[in-house]
């Protein structure tokens, strides 16, 4: 059932645990809802309190995105980078309201998003590294329009991130995704960055394996 007393709409699976679950939040792609990623839900871990939010701005006639984008302009034009901060912004500000409300564990939260989802997974993490733990960042790239100027004051020392894409994607290219390792790398970031031969979605061995990475880290 969709919930609305918080500041986005989402649907929750509840954890094995009572208090201080480990938390897991998804983040859906351009022109999707909350059911599609939480269609993983009943595959991941029973310890995991799974919440899977709608994103802020409807379309039609159906679907959500978490920013315009205008296809007919040229890469780097497209995004509406202004939506895309302030859903940025939003999600950090979910993030705060879910731990209060719910019984979990604040020091471990894990944001899951595919492809516009993961683009704001990252800029959420790299801008509020206090708030997240780990990242499974699913067919996306990063954004560096929507990232603080300031990162090389934050401390990135505790995020790890699972990172993977199509090789054969035909919405985001792969050559975008490829940048992704030496970005991190360069903040000294921990991560893994994997590779399928898919276009735009998750291949099964994709899934077990960021399964296997998150059963490891919560």
């Amino acid at each position: 059932m969709i919930n609305t007393s918080l500041s986005l709409q989402h649907i929750v699976r509840k954890s094995t645990l009572s208090q201080n679950a480990p938390l897991l939040i998804m983040m859906h792609g351009y022109g999707s809802d909350e059911n599609d990623l939480f269609s993983f839900s009943s595959e991941l871990p029973e310890e995991l309190f799974i919440i899977s939010v709608r994103a802020p701005y409807p379309m039609h006639p159906y679907g959500n995105a978490w920013y315009a984008i205008n296809f007919d302009e040229d890469q780097g034009k497209w995004n509406d980078n202004e939506q895309a901060t302030e859903s940025r912004d939003l999600i950090a500000k979910f993030i705060d309201e879910a731990v209060d409300e719910y019984p979990v564990d604040k020091n471990n939260v894990t944001l899951l998003g595919f492809s516009q989802g993961t683009i704001l997974s990252y800029a959420v993490a790299l801008t509020y590294p206090e708030k997240v733990k780990n990242i499974v960042a699913l067919s996306g790239y990063i954004n560096k329009d929507i990232l603080p100027k300031d990162m090389d004051k934050k401390d990135y020392s505790h995020l790890d991130f699972y990172c993977s894409h199509g090789s054969v994607d035909q919405v985001i290219p792969v050559a975008w995704a490829r940048q992704i390792a030496p970005f991190l790398n360069n903040l000294n970031i921990k991560h893994k960055y994997s590779e399928f031969p898919v276009g735009h979605g998750v291949a099964p061995q994709n899934f077990f394996e960021f399964k296997d990475w998150l059963s490891t880290r919560t």
